[in-house]
């Protein structure tokens, strides 16, 4: 039996001083694969509020992040009691303003900064490298870009 189950992701995202996107990515625990910070819903909180604590606790990034999903990808997770879990995952894009000296998976997980073709490159699940070169996620650095303009 097969089961299904929501995540949220952050998109961690920064532009460079000549104005190119970088996307972060961190280590999965298990396999070391490069993931984005993602998790299981938290209970209370919304799907925007859980991608935010999960950049938080596995990449040691804040930022302001989107309140709505740029796009969802699937990918099966095999659970610590050996079943497979069919995951949907919201992609929430954050703009990182702030990358911390210390975080609580520090020592578990390695955080680097990528392109955005790099990551595509990088990432084992086909959903997830699609919405790193597609136009959701044009989309998202516009709606980033327009908040750190209103902001500033």
């Amino acid at each position: 039996m097969s089961m299904y189950a929501k995540q949220a992701a952050a998109l961690p995202l920064r532009w460079t001083s000549k104005g190119e996107i970088r996307v972060l990515m961190v280590t999965s625990r298990d396999t070391g694969r490069w993931v984005v910070p993602k998790g299981w819903l938290l209970e209370g909180h919304t799907e925007a509020e859980t991608a935010r604590v999960e950049a938080l606790e596995e990449a040691g990034v804040l930022g302001p992040i989107l309140p709505e999903a740029i796009a969802r990808y699937e990918y099966s997770k095999r659970l610590d009691d050996g079943q497979v879990a069919t995951c949907s995952v919201g992609v929430f894009p954050m703009l990182v303003e702030q990358e911390l000296l210390r975080w609580k998976e520090q020592h578990q997980r390695v955080r680097s900064w990528f392109t955005n073709e790099q990551a595509c490159m990088a990432v084992q699940e086909p959903g997830l490298a699609k919405i790193l070169i597609g136009s959701e996620l044009k989309r998202a650095i516009e709606r980033l870009n327009g908040r750190c303009h209103d902001a500033a």
